[in-house]
């Protein structure tokens, strides 16, 4: 209502946030084959277990960022149809309180005996909007895709702890551990300060070294044949 003093909590349905895009984002692009293929030979870089585990880490981490963003979607119509659980009291002095959970409520409210027949119908207001929303959440897929994207998510943060144990025998093994903390920690922390802007900076540094190892490598074989023109030619 316009001239209601609205206390609001955090909604009872509460996610990760949309997982964060990173400055190098295109660590991605090149620990899949592009630059760091070349990486101290190409079998030594297949068989690198910590770049095997953030290969896995990776789909694991595009799955959930799908699912946070269609549970997005389907929640943002299911609060323009039903709207969060929520309950407006009116209190003694005629001041009106939204709330959005039933702790909430019982805090606005109290326990005073003579609150009781006040908190009763305002709990069970509360109780047959949280019937409404979870009827409509099962029916719109809701349910199901929260399901989903919090067994993904746990999935990827496994993969994450199991960094820690996996040794990286390359440079791309070492570079999608730190693509993996990085885009980790951004989704969650202010990434402007410590430690992720030198996160960021090693990251680049790996991705830098390994365009100009990929680079070198690709002149050599020009050279070589432009040495054997020269020599053909000289004779």
């Amino acid at each position: 209502m316009a001239d209601s003093d609205n206390t609001t909590t955090l909604p009872f349905v509460t996610r990760r946030q949309v997982l964060a895009r990173t400055a190098v984002a295109t660590t991605a692009w090149t620990l899949n084959g592009n630059v760091f293929a070349d990486d101290a030979g190409r079998t030594n870089v297949a068989s690198d277990p910590a770049l095997a585990l953030w290969k896995e880490w990776e789909a694991a981490h595009n799955l959930t960022e799908r699912l946070c963003r269609k549970q997005q979607r389907l929640e943002k119509r299911l609060v323009e149809s039903v709207g969060f659980p929520c309950v407006t009291v009116r209190l003694a002095e005629g001041k009106q309180v939204t709330v959005h959970s039933i702790d909430i409520l019982n805090e606005v409210l109290g326990k005073a005996p003579d609150m009781a027949a006040l908190r009763d119908k305002a709990e069970a207001d509360f109780a047959a909007h949280q019937a409404r929303w979870d009827a409509a959440a099962e029916e719109a897929g809701y349910t199901a895709a929260f399901r989903a994207e919090r067994e993904a998510g746990e999935k990827m943060q496994d993969l994450l702890q199991a960094f820690s144990a996996t040794p990286a025998t390359t440079v791309a093994g070492i570079a999608g551990k730190l693509d993996a903390v990085l885009r980790e920690g951004e989704a969650w922390e202010e990434c402007s300060e410590f430690p992720w802007p030198q996160i960021r900076s090693a990251l680049s540094d790996l991705v830098r070294i390994a365009e100009g190892f990929g680079a070198d490598r690709a002149r050599r074989p020009r050279i070589r044949h432009d040495q054997a023109e020269t020599l053909r030619h000289s004779r």
